[in-house]
């Protein structure tokens, strides 16, 4: 399987300083998301989802890192993706997570959005010291 160690699975790691770099997790994100056997619907949630978090990294932060990893447990396989970022934090959280809101004049559907697409979604922020945003898509059993 693709992204494996002899130790075993390894995280794949982006590190996001410009636009391309979004690009690259994107292209990444979908490489993964493949070789692990998620339908089309979902690798489309998952690249999303990527490419979100990135260009949030790069538009709030500036710089940060996409990680992604497989997991597993008694259920099945999935996806965890990781987006970390020494930036300014998010002041409000809930008010972040709300569909519509936006401080950029975008269509504020990005945190929330990703929030949807994802199975599972944790947030953490503290100002000054950057966003941690954790999430993960399980596979669906056939």
């Amino acid at each position: 399987m693709l992204f494996q160690s002899d130790e075993g699975k390894e995280p794949l790691t982006v590190e996001i300083h410009t636009e391309v770099d979004i690009v690259e997790a994107r292209q990444k994100g979908r490489m993964f998301s493949n070789c692990l056997g998620f339908s089309t619907l979902d690798q489309a949630r998952i690249i999303t989802t990527i490419s979100e978090l990135s260009r949030n990294i790069y538009k709030y932060a500036t710089t940060g890192k996409i990680i992604m990893e497989i997991i597993e447990n008694q259920l099945g396989i999935g996806i965890k993706i990781i987006a970390i970022d020494k930036g300014p934090g998010i002041e409000n959280i809930q008010k972040a997570l709300e569909s519509g809101y936006t401080t950029s004049g975008g269509l504020g559907v990005g945190l929330s959005g990703v929030k949807k697409l994802m199975d599972e979604f944790t947030i953490s922020s503290q100002e000054d010291h950057g966003v941690n945003i954790q999430v993960i898509k399980w596979k669906k059993k056939k």
